[in-house]
């Protein structure tokens, strides 16, 4: 997941007497509206010839306007490519700004550099209809519990204070840990972000709980082949999940036991959630799999 590093203040803060009246509060979730505009010369009393003959016109209009925050790290691109390549509107919102690598996607999206914590939201949650943060990472017990937690809480109260319909956390999946080892800053952070979405978004706030995500990672411009571990795994924990479930009730035992997650399932379990209204609540690592494959289908 992104690690997302606290920056000082980029831009100043939005005034609380923000007119909300240049901001739309409630925009459709639908990815696509279609409308039809019909109109006649005859009706203004025009001449009833061939320029009086109604003119039906039926336009696709791109509605979905979603902003990823933490959309230049590794889970956050694959959501970026994967919501352009659905015809969704895409904006990031990380530290790094704009990727340096110059895949084909990476100029679709609108990139903006900045901190959770100073950024001011006017210039990013203008008309979305989403927002999916990645933020996380690791370091000591309060910079896990601020960056995994607080920065995803203040991300959460600012979508909702826009009236941003819909809100989706990547989270992560417990390992079926004890609770001692679940008291770690970056668990409990984690876990402050999804009751604080769960309790804003009680209807359509989605949390994903992938466990180990791999895929091709870029670090510091080289490619970590991450698949070439993380898929074989996955392959042979399905393969022998029917011996391996009495072991499930093990404390820890998902550490050796829970399938890794494809960066792009991952991805497009996210383009699902922006587009389906009907998905919410928290996605388990079979979950996420099932929801990425109705998007793929």
């Amino acid at each position: 997941m992104a690690s997302f590093s606290l920056l000082p203040a980029i831009s100043a803060a939005s005034p609380a007497s923000l007119n909300r009246a240049f901001f739309p509060t409630r925009p459709a979730l639908n990815l696509k509206n279609r409308f039809a505009v019909r109109s006649s010369y005859a009706e203004a009393g025009a001449r009833d010839d061939y320029r009086s003959a109604t003119i039906d016109v039926v336009a696709d209009v791109k509605s979905e306007r979603v902003v990823v925050l933490g959309g230049s790290g590794f889970v956050g691109s694959a959501i970026c490519k994967a919501a352009i390549s659905k015809g969704i509107e895409v904006i990031s919102l990380s530290r790094s700004g704009r990727p340096t690598y110059t895949d084909p996607w990476v100029d679709q999206v609108t990139w903006i550099s900045g901190d959770v914590f100073y950024v001011n939201w006017d210039e990013v949650l203008v008309g979305a209809t989403a927002v999916v943060s990645t933020l996380g990472g690791f370091g000591s017990e309060e910079q896990m519990k601020r960056i995994n937690g607080e920065a995803n809480v203040v991300a959460v109260n600012a979508a909702k204070e826009y009236g941003i319909p819909k809100f989706i956390l990547i989270s992560v999946h417990d390992y079926n840990l004890p609770p001692f080892l679940l008291s770690s800053g970056y668990f409990t952070g984690k876990r402050k972000a999804e009751s604080e979405v769960l309790s804003k978004y009680p209807n359509s706030g989605v949390v994903l709980r992938p466990a180990f995500i791999y895929g091709k990672r870029r670090v510091d411009g080289f490619e970590l082949p991450l698949d070439l571990v993380g898929e074989p795994a996955e392959r042979i924990l399905k393969a022998v999940e029917n011996f391996t479930k009495p072991l499930s009730s093990l404390p820890a035992s998902d550490l050796l036991l829970a399938p890794p997650v494809s960066v792009d399932d991952v991805a497009f379990a996210v383009v699902n959630a922006i587009t389906d209204d009907d998905e919410f609540g928290i996605l388990t690592i079979d979950q996420i799999k099932e929801a990425a494959q109705k998007v793929r289908v």
